[in-house]
């Protein structure tokens, strides 16, 4: 028998707000950006904070926020509802940029630490939106985004990957429009069954 004590979600939000492991590596310092809650049933796993969201401490504060809530035909207000949605990036800080431009990926401590154990602590969930490959990886394993987003019946009514909402996003949708024709709706649909 362990004498350890059980895990809670508020121990885990209290060290993950805390935690500092990264900080030598994040240019703007840490600042974990992160909403979780015991009776969320939909959970949005993204990449990681950009400027603006470490800023404002607010995920998805932005233009991608914007996009991602159009496609879930949501208002900021629903969105942010932290009694029925998570939300928890692969990496909770702004990991920097990239050399040649556009953010860097999200530190690979981050998701092992932080994202399995949250999930572990949300027995609620009912729906998790694995936006963009980040996401899609550590959930799924190594394969192509657009794949995967083409194959999303594939995956069950528990899981919907999605491509990551960025401007870079919009000839993309151009170039593939049963994202918008087939998948969408059914990712509404998802979202309002696991809401209901």
């Amino acid at each position: 028998m362990s004498d350890r004590p059980a895990d809670s979600l508020a121990a885990a939000v209290a060290a993950a707000s805390a935690c500092r492991l990264c900080a030598d590596f994040l240019p703007l310092g840490p600042r974990p950006v992160f909403r979780v809650s015991a009776t969320a049933r939909l959970l949005v796993i993204g990449q990681a904070p950009g400027t603006k969201v470490h800023m404002t401490g607010l995920p998805w504060n932005d233009a991608s926020g914007d996009r991602l809530r159009d496609w879930l035909q949501m208002d900021r207000d629903r969105f942010y509802d932290g009694s029925q949605i998570a939300i928890v990036p692969m990496g909770l800080c702004y990991p920097g940029r990239l050399p040649a431009g556009g953010d860097a990926p999200p530190r690979p401590e981050c998701a092992p630490l932080w994202l399995d154990r949250f999930i572990r602590l949300m027995p609620q969930l009912r729906l998790t939106l694995l936006v963009g490959s980040y996401a899609q990886q550590h959930q799924l394993g190594k394969g192509a985004m657009t794949d995967r987003v083409r194959r999303f019946r594939d995956y069950g009514p528990a899981v919907v990957p999605l491509p990551h909402p960025s401007w870079r996003t919009t000839g993309w949708e151009r170039r593939n429009p049963w994202f918008t024709e087939d998948l969408l709706p059914a990712l509404r649909q998802a979202v309002r069954t696991a809401l209901a």
